[in-house]
């Protein structure tokens, strides 16, 4: 006589598949606005470094062409002093795509209204100084 074999067979049920992808879903809705809101800060954080650059820029064309304060300094200008081959350099607009426009020699440079606008739900009026 043979004996019966019996043939076990193992896996996830159905409810069990459900559960994780349940619980990941979750994870994600949990996640996901912090990594928005993080991605949102850093693009301000980088328009405040552009603005530096601009602000040393526009001082060292103003030295070496001994223009005085009050003077307006074009894009094309001021972009000749930025490192070559950077996205400000190429368009002399902000991460978001706003135009930084031309600049006024012993005068900060200013945060464009719309990128101001754009990440007002992560900054406020003190994390752009003195650049508001």
């Amino acid at each position: 006589m043979k004996p019966i074999l019996k043939s076990r067979r193992t896996g996830f049920t159905l409810v069990e598949i459900m559960i994780v992808v349940a619980i990941i879903a979750l994870l994600a809705a949990i996640a996901v606005p912090g990594f928005l809101r993080a991605r949102k800060r850093s693009q301000a954080s980088r328009i405040i470094n552009d603005l530096r650059l601009i602000d040393s820029a526009v001082d060292q064309y103003a030295i070496e062409t001994s223009k005085k304060s009050g003077d307006t300094v074009a894009v094309t200008d001021w972009t000749n002093y930025l490192k070559k081959d950077t996205v400000l350099y190429a368009t002399g607009k902000d991460i978001l795509g706003a135009d930084y426009g031309p600049q006024t020699v012993d005068s900060l440079p200013q945060v464009p209204s719309t990128s101001k606008d754009a990440l007002s739900d992560v900054t406020d009026t003190t994390f752009w100084s003195p650049y508001n």
